[in-house]
Parts: C-alpha cells; structure tokens; sequence
C-alpha cells in the first residue's frame, strides 16, 4: 500500500498544479457559493486561506457590522482590519459583484492553522492538527453562526456555502459527503446557506501522509534528471574513449607507439 502511495503523488502533483494555475477556486468547478472558505493547508500546520462571501452572508453568519448596499463601493480597509491577527497575513483584499449582491474576497496566511480560530472570521470553527504515527490528523468543527437578519437581500432559497481544502499529500481518509477527492487533491463540504444560518454544525476530518507531494515529486523530478545526466555523460564518455582506442590502434589495427 505505502508503494502504490507513493506512485499517485506524480499523477496527484500534476492535477495539484493545474489546479493552481487555474486559481484553484470555485470557478474551476463550475460552481459559485454564497460563502466559501478555501484551504490550503500545509504539512508544517501552516495554511493559505481564501474566504469568498457576499458582504450579506458576513453579516448573517458572523455578525459583522458592513454595509449591504449593493451600490457601495465598501471599506476594504475596515475588512482587513477584521482579518488582522498575531501570526496572520492580509494578502489580499477585494471587491465583486454578482446577483446584485456585493462579495468581498479575503486572502490570508496563517502560521499555525490551530490558531485561526482567534480571528472573529474563523471563530465559529475549531481546529486541530495532530501528528500520530505516520498520518496527520485535521479536524474542523464548524459551530453556530451569528444568525445576524439581514432582512430582503435577493436570496432565493438556494444559496449555498461551502469548505473547501486542498490537500497537500496523500489522502489516507477523508469524510468529504460526496466520497471523492476533486482534481488537485481537493475535498469539498457543502452546505444550504439556510442551514448554515441555522447552526448545523459541518465536521471536517482529514488524515493525510505526512510528506508533502510537492516536494516528494520534485524530489523524484531532480533525482531522476540527476541520473539522467549522469548517463549523458558516461555515453559520452564511452564514444570519446572508443574513438581514441580506435585512433591509438592506426589503420591496420595495431596499437601506434605514443
């Protein structure tokens, strides 16, 4: 088993690349979320997060204080500001639109995903990561939502929110609803915005190899290109010494006095 592992990471790296170069977002997937929180988490407990939400489901589920107007620019800094935390990294902040809604969309990284939870974005959730054995372990307990009214803001029923991790070695065992991993090596858990509002709680469990496989690939990459080159050199090596042996033995064969 542990061989057939190790011979998915090439394959697994691969679509793990694609993945990124797309933006490795909802849009790869053909879907669109209401909220979405993506993970990226590393096998150090480090993490990239990218939070994607209308400003209306901030307020509904955290709580939060923005304004809803559809047609207000909005105040990128006092968003970042709700972000900002020891050990935490506001890459990114920006502003869309869509279904006459406005959405914000947070890039943060984070130093110690089990510490994520001490930023009023990420409260709602709990999380660990353990190592046992040759596996690690993640948990995500999401909790209650701040269930804020928001009043009319265009909903129509069918808005959904979504979890989204991309992991970053080989998946020993996931608890994903839909059983299947994504290309990239993603997992995915789904949830009616309604729900969500409600408090049903969404429990993420992931247990991973504890080697990355990207660095396990690139690894093999630079291995085998050292091997490669290595054999470059003794062929040519071979062809050079051939050529003087047939140089030293003359026209007829017979070795010529040096």
């Amino acid at each position: 088993m542990p061989s057939l592992r190790r011979a998915l990471r090439v394959p697994l790296l691969a679509a793990w690349l694609l993945s990124a170069a797309c933006g490795g977002g909802s849009g790869l997937l053909g879907k669109e979320y209401e909220y979405e929180e993506q993970l990226r988490l590393d096998v150090d407990g480090s993490a990239r997060m990218d939070l994607s939400s209308s400003v209306a489901a901030l307020v509904a589920l955290r709580g939060f204080d923005l304004d809803m107007d559809p047609a207000a620019e909005g105040d990128r800094e006092k968003v970042r500001a709700l972000f900002a935390g020891p050990g935490v990294r506001v890459r990114s902040v920006r502003v869309s639109r869509r279904d006459g809604r406005r959405f914000v969309h947070v890039r943060i990284d984070v130093d110690d995903i089990r510490q994520l939870s001490r930023l009023a974005p990420f409260s709602w959730s709990r999380y660990r990561f353990d190592r046992r054995e040759n596996l690690l372990e993640f948990r995500q307990a999401v909790g209650p939502s701040a269930a804020k009214p928001v009043g009319d803001v265009g909903w129509d029923g069918n808005e959904v929110v979504a979890f989204r991790m991309h992991i970053p070695s080989v998946i020993v065992f996931h608890n994903a609803p839909s059983r299947r991993v994504e290309r990239g090596n993603i997992l995915e858990w789904e949830q009616p915005l309604s729900d969500r509002i409600e408090g049903t709680p969404v429990d993420v469990q992931v247990n991973m190899e504890p080697d990355s496989i990207l660095y396990t690939t690139l690894l093999l990459f630079g291995s085998t290109i050292v091997l490669a080159a290595v054999a470059f050199g003794v062929v040519i090596w071979r062809v050079a010494r051939h050529g003087r042996d047939e140089m030293e033995a003359g026209p007829h064969g017979r070795t010529r006095p040096i």
